[in-house]
């Protein structure tokens, strides 16, 4: 931090300081603020958010076929065992992901946003295509849960390039001020690729039956993402590079050749992430823990806590929570728009202190059975969880500079899916398993969001804000005016 000038040396040489003051923290110039193409932007978080729906629909069909899945690639014997087997191999996915992100987060940062985005869709639907191909363990035995961890591990890998490509994507093109509105769609392909998952094996199950299911049926959801990839990946190779990063590679290009090239070719490496930002990758960490153990024990592990600890019909869970989520669809948007207007932080510690206080009563209803009790419960975890969803794509991002945004936020958003989120279904399983208390997913989720509310207390509030490392970014020509003219002098008269 530099020394205070002494104030007396001030008003001696008031031009010389007012130069020295100027040269830190020049003025906004027209052409340094970006007026965003709206067109571009929509062109952007479309294939942004395509991706991340594929993403969790491959995720939400695993969960929602966990019992399948049990019953498909291990050997016959104790349906919990089977069960645990299942989420274990849910869990490897998750395993791998700080890897992926470590590898495609500082590539991102290297080649740019958008190639990167296209190498994840391809890996993503070629992993979730394959698990629909491979023979059950009765066909070929111990192969049948080898090749399942193995191409989990592929949608893994693939996943620890996702997010944070795709939350930077979205974040970059977007105008500040309308920052957390398009980031919201964001999450809004979360809940589509979720609610598509759980129509999907909802409609196949009611159809099929069980035995069918069981013997043929599971394959088609995974199939599917062959097509789902393809779209994906067209729509994302018509894309151009993010403002931000096209400004980072002309002032890179441009920078001088007596430059310090450890300096230049510094960004996106590991060793400076954890190096220079380690503790605002611990408060992602801390953020993102919170936030995943909430959305997965509520999108990915509910139906099966229905079916398998309080003895509903697999159908019977995954229509109540298929409402849930389309509600959340219809408001998520309307989310994004308050964390504009009132900032990311209230919106933030609403959603940690829903968690807090309304999670032991909403599993105390959803306890009671009913279609009118489990749904209010659901409701109210949805409730707390659509103020994350709604806003969190627009805050992480906001955590790190241009430079290592990508790979910084990769590395935190993975590490911490890996260690809380992937593992969440597996954990509760076994805490209930352990206890026999059906509150468990309650009190894990409280002890979540306890972390996450000192978190959301020590971040900053960047709403409306321009990225840190990234110039302004506005709608319209006249606003740029605006900002410019906005640090013209007073007239003294």
């Amino acid at each position: 931090m530099a020394a205070k000038a002494d104030p007396a040396a001030v008003r001696r040489h008031r031009i010389l300081f007012r130069t020295i003051q100027q040269r830190r923290n020049p003025k906004l110039r027209r052409c340094d603020i970006t007026v965003t193409d709206q067109a571009a932007v929509k062109r952007a978080v479309k294939a942004a958010s395509l991706g991340n729906a594929m993403e969790w629909f491959d995720f939400g069909i695993y969960s929602y076929l966990a019992v399948t899945i049990g019953h498909v690639f291990f050997p016959a014997g104790n349906d919990t065992a089977q069960l645990l087997s299942s989420f274990a191999t849910f869990a490897v996915a998750f395993l791998i992901r700080p890897v992926g992100g470590m590898v495609f987060g500082p590539m991102g940062d290297r080649i740019g946003r958008k190639k990167v985005l296209a190498l994840t869709m391809i890996m993503m639907a070629v992993g979730t295509f394959a698990i629909g191909l491979i023979p059950s363990y009765a066909s070929i035995g111990f192969w049948a849960p080898v090749l399942l961890i193995f191409f989990r591990l592929v949608q893994g890998f693939s996943t620890g390039g996702e997010y944070g490509g795709a939350s930077t994507f979205i974040a970059e093109y977007a105008p500040d001020k309308r920052r957390g509105f398009f980031g919201s769609f964001l999450e809004f392909g979360t809940l589509a690729g979720y609610v598509g998952a759980a129509g999907l094996v909802t409609v196949l199950t009611a159809v099929l039956g069980d035995a069918s299911m069981e013997a043929w049926g599971w394959r088609i959801p995974f199939l599917v993402a062959g097509p789902l990839g393809l779209v994906g990946l067209y729509l994302r190779m018509r894309l151009d590079e993010t403002p931000a990063f096209q400004k980072l590679e002309a002032e890179s290009a441009s920078a001088s050749e007596a430059a310090d090239p450890v300096e230049t070719s510094a960004k996106g490496d590991l060793a400076t992430i954890f190096r220079q930002y380690w503790p605002t990758l611990i408060l992602c960490i801390a953020l993102v823990g919170a936030y995943n153990v909430t959305d997965y024990m509520l999108l990915s592990y509910m139906p099966t806590y229905l079916s398998d600890e309080l003895g509903y019909s697999a159908t019977h869970g995954l229509l109540i929570l298929l409402g849930v989520m389309a509600f959340l669809m219809l408001i998520i948007n309307q989310v994004g728009r308050l964390s504009d207007r009132f900032g990311r932080k209230p919106l933030l510690m609403a959603g940690m202190l829903g968690f807090l206080f309304l999670s032991a009563p909403a599993f105390w209803l959803i306890g009671l059975g009913g279609v009118l009790a489990i749904t209010a419960g659901m409701l109210m975890l949805g409730l707390s969880l659509v103020c994350l969803l709604g806003t969190m794509s627009a805050a992480l991002p906001a955590l790190f500079p241009t430079q290592v945004r990508y790979g910084s936020l990769s590395v935190g958003y993975n590490l911490s899916a890996s260690l809380f989120g992937g593992t969440t279904p597996l954990v509760i399983t076994a805490l209930i398993s352990l206890t026999g208390s059906t509150l468990m997913p309650a009190y894990y989720a409280m002890a979540a969001a306890l972390v996450g509310v000192i978190a959301v207390a020590c971040m900053k509030e960047t709403a409306r804000q321009p990225l840190e490392g990234s110039p302004p970014s506005v709608c319209t020509k006249e606003e740029a005016a605006e900002l410019v003219q906005a640090q013209a002098p007073e007239p003294r008269f």
